[in-house]
């Protein structure tokens, strides 16, 4: 399977209606949500019904005011969803009981499940084939600043400037990674 990224463009597509982004959404995240879904239940009907429930909330929150802030984020969100609709079933279906947390704390599972490895996994492919086309000293402060998180205050006796100038660098370096983000984003749409 292809993992997509996906923009603003391909959202407000979705948002518009336009009826090939819609059939390729719903494409790329039946084999998702199904897989999903049959690692939790059994019977097929149930299933489809929780795919279309969580198609139908997704569709809403989309088309609705303010409903996606972060189009590159669609992917965690309809998986969200997914969760939600998920939980929603096993209550109606008397599956969740109020555990003593104790107990709770050995049978809750702790490993992410396929599709938020399968999500996280593209986008830290995609984010690392971003940075490595940035300018060095960009790279570099991104890497220091938000995936090592390093003390700002350090990072600024590093690089040899003050803290004033080190948000300036660290502006300039996060629109340079936005702008080849959203290139790389959409060249797959």
């Amino acid at each position: 399977m292809n993992f997509e990224a996906f923009d603003g463009s391909y959202v407000s597509k979705l948002r518009a209606g336009d009826a090939s982004t819609e059939q390729h959404f719903v494409g790329y995240f039946t084999e998702l949500i199904t897989l999903k879904l049959r690692s939790r239940l059994r019977a097929p009907e149930v299933i489809e019904d929780l795919k279309q429930e969580t198609f139908s909330r997704a569709f809403a929150l989309i088309r609705s005011e303010g409903g996606v802030r972060n189009p590159e984020r669609l992917g965690p969100l309809v998986n969200s969803i997914c969760n939600n609709v998920l939980m929603e079933q096993y209550r109606a279906s008397g599956r969740v009981e109020a555990l003593d947390e104790t107990v709770a704390e050995h049978i809750v599972e702790t490993r992410p499940d396929a599709l938020n490895i399968a999500i996280s996994h593209d986008t830290g492919n995609v984010v690392r084939q971003v940075l490595s086309k940035l300018k060095r000293r960009d790279r570099d402060i991104l890497q220091a600043v938000f995936l090592e998180e390093r003390d700002k205050d350090r990072v600024c006796r590093e690089m040899g400037v003050d803290r004033e100038y080190l948000r300036v660098l660290l502006h300039r370096a996060k629109g340079a990674f936005r702008e080849l983000y959203s290139r790389r984003v959409g060249e797959k749409h």
